[in-house]
């Protein structure tokens, strides 16, 4: 890639940006509209509740898994042809899902659509990153309100397409992205193709592994758990000889890498759990339809977009670590608050959501930024692809560990004094819980950092000392 094909105008970055966010749009709302149409896929195909759920597992699987590699492949490959290919596949199989006449055809279109969605997400995070280092804190705010926002207004869209026509034309949607390509391709810059070689092995070992956790995680499956430590250990013993391998140990060695990916699992974790488990307690505490559960979540995904757009202009400002521990710090408010009001008129709920809600876009474009600061440019993609797959297991993890608590469906043991209800100790203690998730990711965060800018300090005067000898 040369330096002027590298450089772009401020009228083609907001061009960019916004196509991006529009691809990113239908992506994450692909994923959330599907939740509220599991009921009506199971009618159609005479189901039973653990064969319908694969519509979902089936594309977090590949979905999480393609992330990674696709990061990865962007070290060597250019952007815009992975974008072209993996938007195909994405609306190739939203038509395939849109015709499906079978529940093993509609699984194959989920699928499909799963490889070539993953591109999405994992390449949005990086663009910024190669395309725009001068003002990437603000446009990771923004692609970071973008799936904060959508993750909200995918159940609302979700229901009404499902309940004006039917749950195929969910699919609509992500047909349209294929009008994308002829503007990604013009407006990207061109790219050479960069030295370096996939390691197939590696890739195989790594998609293994994360594929036998989430068996475990999302079905309790100890073959699975197996399956997954098992590879994972042949993993490690395949990158200690491998010259080029999938991923390099030393960034996983580095603690500063390491502790940035893992509080943003703890933090997402807390996001996607609360999204997670909203609608359920809806549903069972105040008897609200699927509209009005969109509407609920709706005030918080808008307060996402809006601080998420400021959020970007407050890491280039401030840096990015203030604002991180700032938005574990609303993240354990908001969680605290729930823990607090939960079983209150769903007003007030809504209010305690938006806190948390608001901590999302915040976590995830500061803990973005500085993952570019921490790992070397030429390893860009496979560090942000880590990110992205991360991000996606917190995920199905929040879901599957939450979902069981709530199994237990109620409790006398109340662990906050200040609950307001009697009738909700469960659904508070959950919160709770999640709210001292939260604090654990902080304080983590907090220990692991508190001596990164001496350390820069030292190394920037030995680096200038070095220089005057």
């Amino acid at each position: 890639m040369s330096q002027k094909d590298a450089l772009l105008t401020k009228a083609e970055k907001k061009k960019l940006v916004f196509l991006i966010c529009i691809i990113l749009t239908f992506t994450v709302m692909n994923g959330t509209m599907f939740n509220v149409a599991i009921p009506d896929i199971a009618a159609d195909f005479s189901l039973d509740p653990s064969e319908v759920t694969w519509v979902m597992t089936s594309y977090i699987l590949v979905f999480a898994v393609g992330a990674l590699i696709y990061g990865k492949l962007a070290d060597m490959y250019a952007i815009r042809s992975l974008l072209t290919i993996g938007i195909i596949l994405f609306a190739g199989g939203a038509a395939l899902g849109f015709f499906s006449q079978s529940y093993p055809q509609l699984l194959a279109a989920r699928m499909i659509q799963a490889a070539g969605g993953a591109t999405i997400p994992a390449l949005a995070f990086i663009i910024p990153a190669r395309f725009m280092p001068e003002s990437r804190g603000r446009v990771f705010g923004t692609v970071s309100a973008t799936v904060a926002f959508a993750s909200g207004l995918g159940p609302i869209t979700g229901g009404l397409i499902g309940g004006t026509f039917d749950w195929r034309y969910l699919f609509i949607l992500s047909i349209l992205s294929v009008t994308a390509i002829p503007f990604l391709r013009s407006w990207l810059p061109h790219e050479e193709r960069r030295p370096g070689k996939l390691d197939i092995i590696g890739a195989l070992l790594t998609a293994g592994a994360v594929t036998g956790l989430l068996f475990f995680i999302t079905m309790l499956s100890l073959t699975g758990l197996a399956v997954s430590i098992g590879l994972a250990v042949l993993f490690v013993l395949h990158i200690r000889n491998h010259p080029a391998p999938f991923i390099d140990p030393g960034m996983l060695k580095d603690k500063y890498y390491t502790t940035a990916v893992l509080t943003s699992f703890l933090g997402t974790s807390v996001m996607f759990g609360m999204i997670f488990i909203v609608p359920i307690i809806a549903r069972q505490l105040y008897g609200l339809d699927t509209m009005e559960i969109g509407l609920l979540l709706f005030p918080g995904a808008m307060a996402a977009a809006i601080v998420g757009q400021r959020g970007g202009r407050f890491v280039e400002t401030y840096g990015s670590e203030p604002v991180l521990k700032t938005a574990f710090i609303l993240a354990i408010s908001g969680s605290f608050l729930l823990s607090i009001f939960i079983g209150v008129p769903p007003l007030l709920l809504s209010l305690c959501i938006l806190v948390q809600y608001a901590a999302f876009p915040l976590i995830q474009s500061s803990t973005a930024n500085l993952l570019t600061e921490l790992i070397p440019s030429e390893k860009t993609g496979i560090g942000i692809g880590m990110f992205n797959l991360m991000n996606f297991l917190s995920g199905a993890v929040s879901s599957a560990i939450f979902g069981a608590f709530l199994d237990l469906e109620s409790t006398s043991l109340q662990l906050n004094p200040l609950t307001l209800q009697e009738n909700v100790f469960l659904q508070s203690n959950l919160f709770l819980a999640i709210s001292l998730t939260a604090l654990g990711a902080l304080l983590l965060f907090s220990f692991i950092f508190r001596n990164r800018q001496r350390e820069q300090k030292e190394a920037r005067a030995a680096a200038a000392e070095e220089k005057t000898l």
